[in-house]
């Protein structure tokens, strides 16, 4: 990507992947609840957001999913925009710096944000839920961690993490593959500088 890391620019492409990028999100989280997968698919269009228009464009998406979800679903999961914030945040820079050019930059992305992610999430499961995350695999381990004496905090990281982990290694691939599958003229449309290529 060019153009400055921070920079924002609000052109009639980032305007429509905004809403797109609520959207994916929003299916994502509905997808994997109905099918009850152990990972939450929600930040699939904040992930995408963030490598085509960079992390303040991800950071967007990432929060505006998390409110409206939380005041059409789950009221709890307002709190959780700042997760979003910090996922979209961290893929938009390791974009940036390039890690999405193949796929071992992408593996390592995922990594890095799946960690980011608990950092974030485990405080607030901690004040909000007990420690608990409401998904059943990482609660069984929760569970577990506390029947063995281990602190709460300690627990619920590793609740987070055992379903964070897979769930963003399976986001940012996903993320890798659409990108990668994307016409160049397209994201270009993204770049962040004053020019704009043109389709032709």
């Amino acid at each position: 990507m060019k153009g400055k890391l921070w920079s924002l620019k609000f052109n009639t492409v980032t305007l429509v992947l905004i809403p797109a990028a609520i959207g994916i999100n929003y299916l994502g989280k509905l997808f994997a609840g109905v099918l009850k997968l152990p990972l939450w698919l929600d930040s699939i269009g904040t992930c995408l957001a963030a490598v085509l228009a960079g992390p303040i464009i991800g950071a967007i998406c990432g929060a505006a999913n998390n409110i409206i979800y939380g005041l059409t679903m789950d009221p709890i999961s307002t709190v959780y925009a700042l997760t979003n914030i910090g996922i979209g945040i961290a893929v938009g820079i390791l974009a940036y710096k390039g890690f999405m050019k193949n796929i071992k930059g992408a593996i390592i992305t995922a990594l890095i944000v799946g960690l980011v992610s608990v950092v974030i999430s485990t405080p607030l499961n901690v004040a909000f839920w007990g420690g608990t995350t409401g998904n059943v695999w990482g609660d069984a381990l929760y569970a577990w961690a506390v029947a063995q004496n281990m602190p709460v905090w300690f627990a619920s990281f590793l609740d987070e993490l055992v379903v964070d982990l897979p769930d963003k290694i399976a986001v940012v691939l996903i993320v890798f593959a659409i990108f990668k599958s994307l016409p160049k003229s397209l994201v270009s449309l993204y770049q962040r500088d004053d020019k704009v290529e043109s389709l032709d």
